[in-house]
């Protein structure tokens, strides 16, 4: 591993190592354009120019590998004299957006001419070149030619990594800009990871366009719930309203990219539908009530039926859009407060859901069906429960991010659970099945609880609580402590982490790991 010297602090990194990746471990920002760590390298900004001793001239740190012994400064007289220059040239015929552009408080050009430069332009304002303005370039891409750099990072992420090639780079000199070619828009599923690696104001998202200043979003690490891949992402939101979903880096998950259908997933997490207060059915309708006068009905409700039919005439089906921690902590009311064995899995896709990629997209729209699996979950219980129901063995069921009416139609649902006495249904949205049952408890998104998935290749990762559900909604292992509490009068876990240790301590798959070990990539389940 070479040591070298960079603004006279030593570093040691591995061979192959750029100069830019190896001033950042010393915490020194070697400032670029064009250069992206999950791109090629073209050297084409020249604005990451460094001087290095016994170099013959200032050399592009982004395609520079380090060598033993070399000596980089980064804050020179020639350093600083090829910085100003670049920003001068790059600004020369940029617009003066800043006010309505929505990158603004985000943009590299920015940062770097209130670091690097400062200088009032020598360019006639009148003489600048003019190109196009708000060109709607398909897939919600909106582009701003004028306030382009030509950095090619777009053209090179649509040749390199989707290997559409939407985007190219038309004309010669300062007349060139960046364009569709003629008739054919963007038309690919990843397409907003340009907007994301665009670093000025040229690329923007349609839909995100004036609707929130970026220095008033707050920010907080997340896993994507739209599909079984579980992409790192990260929750930019304001007043606990989410306005953007933006990937996470994960070598061992998504890389630097999601996809645009978990990218534009969360409006479904916030809709007026959201459920803030516990139902009861009274008279064919759902009317509110007291989480107090809900937690005694069931419990109350379940002892009866378990003394009037045994343990085993209660039952629970677990959706794998729950956590980890809230399937082990039903699982735990069911086998061991309850008593009983009836329990199942449930793993549903829409019907016109897209099918895996070569890419990032799964066909399985759950992000925790692994996690079920690892926690002995049957997947195919459910007709076992319907079987049981249909015998009259099977009284009640408790359902947890489970909408097997939306997923089987009203007319299977009501033939094969219909026979059920009492339905106890924990959901975010008042769904169809929420209308089937006598009672409904409003419990968090994955946004507003702490926790973790499991995606399909078995790599844990932790959930942050970005802000707190609406209304009277809990999280649903404090529903389900609550409701152990109610039938045995004792205090229980109700916090992620403490239901994590314990399902670390019961279940093999889970050995040896623990929701602050899990880090900012997530871990393997054991074995």
């Amino acid at each position: 591993m070479p040591k070298l010297t960079i603004d006279g602090k030593q570093v040691e990194v591995a061979d192959g190592v750029n100069l830019i990746q190896a001033a950042e471990k010393l915490d020194i920002e070697i400032p670029h354009y064009c250069y992206h760590p999950g791109l090629s390298i073209p050297g084409n900004c020249r604005m990451c120019l460094v001087e290095i001793e016994k170099a013959p001239k200032l050399q592009i740190a982004c395609n520079t590998k380090v060598a033993e012994g070399m000596v980089v400064h980064t804050t020179s007289q020639k350093t600083k004299a090829a910085q100003r220059a670049v920003l001068e040239f790059l600004l020369i015929n940029h617009p003066i957006d800043c006010p309505v552009c929505d990158q603004a408080g985000e943009c590299k050009l920015q940062d770097y001419y209130m670091d690097y430069d400062e200088r009032p332009s020598r360019f006639p304002l009148a003489e600048k070149n003019r190109k196009g303005k708000a060109l709607d370039i398909g897939a919600g891409v909106m582009l701003d030619q004028e306030r382009c750099i030509l950095c090619a990072r777009c053209t090179r992420f649509f040749d390199e990594v989707t290997h559409t090639s939407e985007l190219a780079i038309f004309e010669r000199g300062d007349h060139n800009r960046i364009e569709i070619n003629p008739g054919q828009p963007i038309n690919n599923k990843y397409a907003g990871n340009v907007i994301d690696i665009c670093p000025v104001g040229a690329l923007t998202e349609k839909d995100f366009r004036f609707r929130m200043r970026v220095w008033y979003l707050h920010r907080r690490p997340s896993v994507c719930g739209g599909c079984e891949r579980g992409c790192s992402i990260d929750i930019h939101y304001h007043r606990g309203r989410i306005y953007r979903f933006k990937p996470r880096y994960n070598p061992d998950v998504n890389s630097y990219w999601m996809c645009d259908e978990g990218r534009h997933s969360f409006p479904e997490l916030q809709q007026e539908t959201r459920l803030t207060v516990p139902l009861v059915q009274q008279k064919d309708e759902l009317v509110a009530e007291t989480w107090a006068e809900a937690l005694r009905r069931s419990a109350s409700i379940i002892k009866n039926i378990g003394s009037d039919f045994g343990a085993n005439a209660i039952g629970a089906v677990i959706g794998a859009q729950s956590t980890n921690e809230e399937a082990f902590a039903l699982k735990k009311l069911i086998k061991d407060t309850i008593g009983s064995e009836k329990i199942a899995a449930f793993t549903w896709s829409p019907p016109n859901a897209s099918g895996d990629d070569d890419l990032l997209i799964r066909a399985n729209k759950n992000p925790n069906t692994r996690g079920l699996a690892a926690l002995g979950l049957p997947p195919d219980g459910l007709e076992s429960l319907a079987s049981a129901v249909g015998a009259g063995q099977l009284k009640m069921l408790i359902m947890l991010r489970a909408d097997l009416v939306r997923a089987m139609g009203e007319q299977e649902f009501m033939r094969k659970f219909g026979a059920l006495d009492y339905l106890l249904v924990l959901s975010t949205d008042a769904n169809e099945t929420c209308q089937m049952a006598n009672q409904v408890w409003p419990i968090a998104a994955y946004p507003e609880l702490e926790g973790s998935f499991t995606n399909f290749k078995g790599r844990v990762q932790r959930l942050y609580e970005a802000f707190p559900p609406p209304g009277q909604a809990l999280s649903a292992i404090e529903a389900i402590a609550r409701l152990g509490r109610a039938l045995e009068g004792v205090e229980r876990a109700q916090s992620a982490a403490a239901i994590f240790r314990q399902m670390a301590a019961e279940e093999p798959a889970f050995k040896g790991l623990s929701l602050e070990g899990l880090g900012e990539h997530g871990r393997d389940l054991a074995g």
